[in-house]
């Protein structure tokens, strides 16, 4: 149950700290004028749930919007505890959410004092609050949303995300197969087109940087006659110029040398470079014979880089990726080999999660046609205490025409659509087509307390459930919503003075103006206080005496029935 709300700077709230009875279950109500802001407390209630959230939503002047709530889950809140246990958040039976909702956008929340994502918050709100806003009764309308509250009544949610897992690999394993089927009727195409590429390539036999190789020996080539004509006459110059004289130098140091000691050092120093100079007239006589001349070879060379060029064009930028290329090319030839057995291993394991599924929607849609005829049962006698007392309300259930897994979808084989009539003799027909919006409001009450008593939900919030209400509905849907807070924790949104009267706490949420700032303040109202605020929803701003008086009798009497 919601044991506290805290409210900080949200929309036209500064702050609010309200603490609701320890009492198990109960009525809270807030009532107002239109407009009061007594919205603000399902919208607090919504970003706690993980909903969106937006900057404007923030009060003008603050940079942030907090929502903190208290819960206490019954001690066997199966699942609540496996929510707080699987994200290792149990704190001693306490559930603490909070909501950051900052300026620039971003959003934290926090369960326990730990950062936790929406998906986990949305997913542990599931089973702490229920909400019936006007989204809901909306939702009624629309039959997507049916399968999803029959399974909800027919605690079917589980078996219901069995078969979608069972459909989910279905469908993995058959697109598979279909784009194994199709390769096969490409294979032996596919095959002689990568051989013949394969071919190409071992034909030409690239080595990885030879086209680097070729390029130098072609400019080389072109050079030829030039280097040539460079490395004679060098070779020329150095023997007539150098080392003829050279040779006189060396055999004159030797002489004086031996004549005087101290040019010794320098006379060996002549014979060493008169050497390095041998050296160099060889190398460059060398050199000058090494000097390409054959130009047959150059057409070999462009011939072979053409050979490489179309290589590349094909199968990549570089000779590397050509060789990589390659190596794919010769593994996908492997896999299409293997192709037969993957696709017969692949049709068995097909076959038998078919056969699971299928069993499995089965299952799963005799569950539901038990739970549509308890459903339908339960909710006609729901609406007959809300003033419908000859109600007919049937829970139509279709299956897909193909056969097989053809047809059924991720939720299962059938489709659910609601059928309704208020009036004796008068066929059933959808909500859409039938329903008035009182008579919605008292379909999605109905449908609501059917549910309460399925959940492990303590706590149900109903935003404006009277819309369209008056009269003996209203009265009818007062004792309901009583009804059901007999044994869960009501917070109710309300202008109806029927239900405000059947409160166990009530408070009024009121706009004011206080120092210049427009504020919505929330405040608990003792006895005296809600008979004043039951004769304004009765009779306005300056209620009569007869108001009072009759304010004053309703309060009694709700006393009295709790």
């Amino acid at each position: 149950m919601l044991q506290e709300l805290r409210i900080k700077n949200l929309a036209l709230l500064e702050s609010l700290h309200l603490r609701f009875p320890e009492r198990q279950h109960g009525l809270v109500v807030f009532t107002g004028e239109t407009g009061a802001g007594k919205s603000i407390i399902l919208q607090a209630i919504h970003l706690l749930t993980g909903g969106r959230g937006s900057a404007e939503w923030i009060r003008s002047g603050a940079d942030q919007a907090e929502v903190e709530a208290l819960f206490l889950p019954r001690s066997d809140a199966g699942d609540v505890k496996r929510v707080l246990s699987g994200a290792g958040l149990e704190a001693d039976g306490e559930c603490l959410v909070r909501r950051v909702l900052n300026r620039g956008g971003r959003s934290r929340i926090y369960i326990n004092d730990r950062l936790v994502t929406s998906r986990l918050v949305s997913e542990l709100s599931e089973n702490l609050v229920n909400i019936a806003s006007q989204h809901d009764h909306q939702q009624l309308l629309r039959p997507g949303s049916h399968l999803d509250y029959l399974d909800l009544f027919g605690e079917l949610m589980e078996q219901r995300r069995t078969f979608t897992g069972l459909f989910r690999k279905w469908q993995k394993l058959s697109s598979r197969l279909r784009e194994l089927r199709e390769r096969e009727q490409e294979k032996e195409q596919r095959r002689d087109f990568l051989q013949y590429q394969l071919e190409e390539i071992a034909q030409v036999d690239p080595r990885v940087g030879e086209d680097e190789e070729l390029r130098r020996e072609r400019e080389r080539l072109k050079s030829s006659a030039i280097l040539s004509e460079l490395a004679a006459e060098s070779s020329r110059l150095l023997n007539d110029a150098v080392m003829a004289p050279l040779a006189q130098i060396r055999k004159n140091m030797e002489q004086a040398a031996a004549l005087d000691p101290e040019v010794r050092e320098l006379a060996e120093r002549i014979v060493s470079s008169s050497y390095e100079m041998e050296d160099l007239a060889d190398g460059l006589r060398r050199y000058h014979e090494t000097v390409p001349r054959d130009h047959r070879r150059l057409e070999s060379i462009n011939e072979r880089l053409a050979q490489l060029r179309q290589l590349q064009r094909k199968y990549g930028t570089t000779l590397e990726e050509v060789l990589e290329w390659a190596a794919r090319a010769r593994r996908e030839l492997e896999g299409l080999a293997d192709l037969e057995d993957e696709i017969d291993a692949l049709e068995l394991e097909l076959e038998e999660v078919s056969t699971r599924a299928l069993l499995a929607a089965t299952e799963l849609s005799e569950a539901r046609r038990q739970a549509a005829g308890k459903l339908s049962a339960l909710m006609e006698k729901e609406l007959s205490s809300l003033n419908f007392p000859q109600a007919d309300f049937q829970v139509s259930l279709s299956d897909p025409e193909g056969m097989g897994m053809d047809g059924i979808q991720a939720t299962g084989r059938d489709q659910v659509e609601f059928l309704f009539s208020a009036n004796p003799g008068e066929p059933v027909k959808p909500l859409a087509q039938v329903v008035s919006g009182g008579e919605l409001s008292r379909l999605m009450l109905a449908m609501k307390c059917v549910l309460a008593r399925r959940d492990q939900v303590e706590t149900v919030i109903f935003d404006e459930v009277d819309a369209g209400i008056s009269g003996q509905a209203a009265e009818a849907v007062a004792v309901k919503i009583a009804e059901l807070a007999g044994h869960h924790q009501v917070l109710c949104i309300t202008h109806l003075p029927q239900i405000a009267a059947r409160a166990h706490t009530h408070y009024r949420v009121e706009k004011q103006v206080r120092q210049d700032r427009t504020v919505t303040s929330i405040s608990l109202l003792d006895r005296e206080e809600r008979i004043h605020e039951l004769a304004r929803m009765l009779g306005g701003e300056n209620p009569s005496n007869q108001t009072l008086a009759l304010a004053r009798e309703m309060i009694d009497t709700g006393q009295e029935e709790q």
